[in-house]
């Protein structure tokens, strides 16, 4: 199958600059092509993955991505999809960024077996030592500001303003084009639907650098948008980031598992590296047992284990199942960190304590006469296992590792106790 192909499959091409001679090119060529991330962050959030997992089909298919991190761009702003302003960064901040993200692609595209199928590059190199004089001179003169105010990136801020910085944005994302396809043959660059703008113009500049006979192309992808219209890749908690750090691999795992059934294909087929086969006998028990979720929870395995590895899904799942069946002794006190990162808490002492004044202590009970009442009749359990004895003794020996104590009073309703 033609790499355009199975990209047109999976509903993944939204537009392309000249779609016939892009199918011909790849079908008789291996290919290097770039996308790029701009640094504004230390962490890519799953929305920053979506061009990316394109990169990687066209590395499944035998052609060489480039990985471009911003680092000079970062250091700039780029206007898309923003109706004000970026503040800008220190540079310090910006090199921060870079070597965080520069990690967090080596650990997700580069091969255990051939390191030498992906390139990563800063466009700070050649980007950096250049006079404002060479600028001006070498590049600016190639770009009509007529052009670059119709462009939608620039039209769009026109009404509340944008500053000389932010509209030079599109003249260095196109000298990233120009300076790769000359050094190192990049003929494709990719994006998101919101770059279309600033891939044209790197066109437009090779083309009157190097002549019109350059072969390179541009791809965007579809914007990301949910069943219900609202985007891709927000939660009420805020964005979905790839570093463990800010979103926990089980946290990770409940995002993809928690889809909607009317989404879940769509990510499936964007997301995963499953056949087509594979994503359509999904999509068939999406339909005939929804209730069984298989298509969401093939989704949460398959992007867990690709950001995370099998460690931090097995963890994941082990978390998500000792909370499902109310079975949470099987959890090591970091386990049970994760797993109860946003449900309620509470502090207490290590010292013993009657069950009875303890739920009062840690405000899961409202009064003694409550409490007792919820003990006798089997609603509280400790660690996975209920307690109906009045006089039973809670003691740090009843603790995860003197951490942690579970509280769960009815069948859904879990608190964790911090020892302090």
């Amino acid at each position: 199958m033609n790499i355009i192909d199975e990209l047109t499959w999976r509903d993944a091409i939204n537009q392309q600059t000249d779609a016939e001679g892009l199918r011909d090119y790849v079908e008789n060529n291996k290919i290097s092509l770039y996308c790029g991330v701009d640094p504004t962050g230390d962490s890519m959030h799953i929305g920053h993955l979506i061009p990316f997992m394109m990169l990687k089909r066209f590395q499944m298919f035998g052609h060489h991505p480039y990985i471009l991190i911003g680092g000079a761009t970062g250091s700039i702003g780029d206007p898309s999809g923003r109706t004000s302003e970026r503040q800008l960064q220190t540079m310090e901040q910006v090199q921060h960024n870079v070597t965080k993200l520069t990690h967090q692609m080596e650990k997700l595209f580069f091969s255990k077996d051939n390191e030498q199928d992906l390139t990563l590059v800063n466009n700070y190199d050649w980007t950096s030592n250049l006079t404002l004089l060479d600028f001006l001179r070498d590049y600016g003169k190639n770009f009509n500001v007529n052009t670059m105010l119709a462009k939608d990136i620039v039209a769009s801020r026109l009404e509340t303003g944008i500053s000389f910085t932010e509209f030079t944005y599109q003249i260095l994302q196109s000298m990233d084009f120009l300076h790769l396809h000359q050094n190192h043959n990049v003929s494709l660059q990719v994006g998101g639907a919101d770059q279309w703008g600033n891939i044209t113009a790197g066109l437009e500049l090779i083309r009157k650098q190097v002549g019109p006979e350059a072969k390179a192309f541009g791809l965007t992808i579809p914007l990301m948008l949910k069943a219900d219209g609202t985007k891709f890749g927000k939660t009420a908690g805020g964005a979905v980031w790839l570093d463990p750090e800010k979103t926990s691999p089980y946290e990770f795992y409940q995002f993809w598992l928690n889809q909607d059934d009317r989404d879940v294909v769509k990510y499936l087929k964007f997301f995963t590296f499953l056949t087509k086969e594979e994503i359509e006998s999904l999509a068939v028990k999406v339909e005939t047992e929804p209730h069984r979720r298989e298509a969401q929870k093939t989704l949460a395995k398959e992007m867990t284990l690709f950001v995370h590895g099998e460690e931090a899904l097995n963890d994941a799942l082990t978390i998500t199942d000792a909370l499902f069946s109310g079975d949470v002794k099987q959890l090591s006190a970091r386990q049970i960190e994760e797993g109860f990162k946003n449900m309620p808490t509470a502090s207490i002492g290590k010292e013993d304590m009657n069950i009875i004044d303890w739920l009062i202590a840690t405000k899961i009970e409202p009064s003694k006469r409550q409490a007792r009442e919820d003990v006798t009749n089997g609603a509280i359990s400790i660690n996975g296992e209920k307690v109906r004895d009045v006089e039973f003794i809670i003691s740090k020996e009843n603790s995860f590792e003197e951490k942690f104590i579970i509280v769960r009073k009815g069948k859904k309703k879990y608190t964790l106790i911090k020892l302090v």
